[in-house]
């Protein structure tokens, strides 16, 4: 896991903190944060980044729009993403995997079940 980094993308502090506390369990993992999706998009185009893990609802731009446009950017569309969010309606779920989404997690979160979606899917895609 050394020199990986995931970006957390999520408008409530108190979550941030607990998704960032949690991840860095992963060794060599660096946290960057951001507020929303516009946010989020200005750190992918300055910092490489390995992974998203983002909120559905969130002002500016929500997370089901930062996935479509995550994946229609071809410099992109490879990077793992995980949705962390409340909204556990099963319609959102889909619809989160279908716009990309490689794994959909409802809040509130069960750490090890984060750190093992987390951990798989980064070794997935370095193969």
């Amino acid at each position: 896991m050394s020199d990986t980094t995931l970006l957390i993308v999520e408008d409530s502090p108190t979550m941030r903190q607990l998704l960032a506390f949690t991840l860095r369990r992963l060794q060599g993992c660096r946290i960057l944060e951001a507020v929303d999706g516009v946010d989020a998009l200005k750190k992918l185009t300055t910092d490489r980044v390995d992974m998203v893990i983002t909120d559905i609802n969130m002002p500016m731009m929500d997370g089901l729009k930062l996935v479509a446009l995550i994946r229609g950017n071809p410099r992109m569309k490879e990077l793992p993403i995980v949705i962390v969010t409340t909204e556990g309606a099963d319609e959102d779920r889909k619809r989160g995997l279908a716009l990309g989404a490689n794994a959909y997690i409802p809040k509130p979160i069960q750490p090890s079940e984060l750190l093992k979606t987390v951990t798989s899917l980064l070794e997935t895609s370095r193969n």
